[in-house]
C-alpha cells in the first residue's frame, strides 16, 4: 500500500502539510457508568485512523476515503448532516470549529490580526485523505478516532490553540449533531489523551483524569469479537438509563443529600430498592450493579498502582458477572467467551466491553498462551455458536499525534 502522503499527492497534485494518526480505544473496566456519574478506565490502542491534510483556497473540502475508494467535495460553509456516513465525522468537526470561533478568538486575545488570518485561512477549505485499520463494529470507536484525527489536524494546520479537552468536547458535540449518536465523552477523550502503556481514570462528572501504569509485562490484551450486533442494544440502553434514573429518584426521596450514584452505598440500595415486586426488582438490580461498579473501578486503579494485575483481572470477571446477571446487557455469545476462559490459569481477567448484546470481550492473557487459547476458542465458538470469531491482539499506545509535518 502506498504511503498516505504519496496518495494525497496523487489525488491532489500538491503535498500534504501534515500526517496525523488517531487511535481507537478500549475500556478496561467501568462499563455503563459514564452516564451514571461514575468513572471509566480507557486506554488508546494500536489500531488507528490515519490522515493527510493540506490547505485549499477555493472554499471547498475535498475528502477522499482511501479504504472505500470514495471522494466527496463540499463547500466549507453551511454544512449539514450528509447521507454518506463517513463524511459526517469530518464535516461535523468542521462545523464545530465554526461554532467555537469566539472561544478560539478568546484564546488568541491581544492578537486580533493573527485571528483574522486564521479565520481567512480556514475559510479557504482543505483537502484530506483518510484511511484506517480499526475494525468496524467491534466497539473500538473508529468514528471517534476519525473525529479526533480531523480536529487535531485542523488545530495544528490552522494554529487554533485548542486544548485536548476542548477538542474532545467538540468531537463529542460533532457526533451528537452530525452522526446523531448521543454518546458520552470517553471515546474522544481516550483517543486524544492516550499514553503508551498507561490507562486513564476519567471522572465522568468533573472530567478530571489520572494516568495509571498498565504493567502488562508477560501478558497481552486480546479482544475476541463476537461479530454480532443485536438490534436490542439502543432500545435496551435507553431502558437501562430510565431504570437507573428511577432508582436514583427513589433513593433521593429517603436520602435527600444524595446527588448521584457515587453518593450511594450498597446498604442504601438494599434499604430502598430490594423488593419482591418484579418492576422494582429490575431497578434494584441495575442500581446495585452501578454502585458496585463505581466502587470496583476505584479499587481497580489501586491494583494498577501496586502493579497487581491478578487482582485487577479478578475485578474484570466480577464486572462481567454484574453486566450479565444484574444489568442484563450481555448475550449468549459474550457469556460463552468469558466462561470459556474463566478457569484458565493463563487468563487474568475477561469481560464484555461496550454497550453489550454483541461486540467484543476484552481479555488479559499470558503472551505464551495466546495462540493456543485463541485456536481452541475459535474452534469452540464456531461449534457452539455457529459463528466465526475475530481476534485482535492490541497494545496500549499514545493518543492522537502528528506523524510528520512540514507546515
Amino acid at each position: 500500500m502506498l504511503a498516505i502522503r504519496t496518495q494525497f499527492s496523487n489525488h491532489f497534485n500538491y503535498n500534504a502539510a501534515l500526517v496525523v494518526k488517531s487511535p481507537g480505544r478500549i475500556n478496561l473496566i467501568g462499563e455503563h457508568i459514564d452516564y451514571n456519574h461514575g468513572f471509566v478506565l480507557p486506554a488508546a490502542i494500536d489500531k488507528f485512523i490515519e490522515l493527510a491534510i493540506g490547505k485549499r483556497t477555493d472554499g471547498a473540502i475535498h475528502m477522499v476515503a482511501l479504504d472505500l475508494g470514495e471522494t466527496i467535495i463540499l463547500p466549507i460553509h453551511n454544512l449539514a448532516p450528509h447521507a454518506t456516513v463517513w463524511v459526517n465525522y469530518i464535516i461535523g468537526v468542521v462545523d464545530q470549529v465554526f461554532n467555537n470561533l469566539p472561544s478560539i478568538e478568546n484564546n488568541l486575545s491581544g492578537n486580533e490580526n493573527n485571528f483574522a488570518k486564521i479565520k481567512d485561512d480556514f475559510n479557504g477549505g482543505f483537502s484530506i485523505c483518510i484511511q484506517g485499520n480499526i475494525p468496524l463494529g467491534a466497539g473500538l470507536s473508529s468514528s471517534a478516532a476519525v473525529e479526533c484525527a480531523v480536529l487535531f489536524a485542523l488545530n495544528e494546520l490552522y494554529h487554533l490553540s485548542l486544548t485536548k479537552m476542548q477538542m474532545a468536547l467538540m468531537a463529542q458535540s460533532a457526533e451528537h449533531k452530525f452522526a446523531g449518536v448521543n454518546c458520552g465523552i470517553m471515546d474522544m477523550f481516550a483517543s486524544l489523551h492516550g499514553e503508551k502503556n498507561k490507562a486513564i481514570l476519567l471522572d465522568c462528572d468533573s472530567l478530571a483524569f489520572t494516568y495509571y501504569p498498565l504493567a502488562l509485562n508477560d501478558y497481552s490484551i486480546v479482544l475476541f469479537d463476537t461479530q454480532i450486533k443485536h438490534a436490542l442494544a439502543s432500545s435496551e440502553y435507553n431502558t437501562r438509563r430510565l431504570e437507573c434514573e428511577q432508582g436514583l429518584k427513589i433513593i433521593q426521596e429517603k436520602y435527600p443529600t444524595v446527588k448521584t450514584f457515587r453518593d450511594i452505598s450498597l446498604e442504601q440500595v438494599e434499604a430502598c430498592l430490594a423488593s419482591n415486586d418484579v418492576n422494582r426488582s429490575k431497578v434494584y438490580q441495575r442500581c446495585k450493579y452501578v454502585v458496585e461498579e463505581i466502587q470496583r473501578v476505584q479499587l481497580a486503579v489501586q491494583d494498577l498502582a501496586k502493579g497487581d494485575m491478578q487482582a485487577f483481572g479478578k475485578k474484570m470477571f466480577e464486572t462481567h458477572k454484574g453486566l450479565s446477571k444484574l444489568y442484563e446487557v450481555s448475550c449468549p455469545e459474550l457469556d460463552f467467551l468469558v466462561e470459556a476462559v474463566s478457569n484458565n490459569e493463563n487468563v487474568l481477567g475477561a469481560r464484555m466491553m461496550g454497550g453489550g448484546f454483541g461486540g467484543c470481550t476484552i481479555n488479559i492473557i499470558k503472551k505464551s498462551a495466546v495462540e493456543e487459547i485463541t485456536k481452541a476458542l475459535t474452534a469452540n465458538y464456531a461449534k457452539k455458536m455457529h459463528k466465526e470469531l475475530a481476534v485482535y491482539i492490541t497494545s496500549i499506545e499514545d493518543g492522537t499525534h502528528i506523524v510528520e509535518g512540514t507546515h
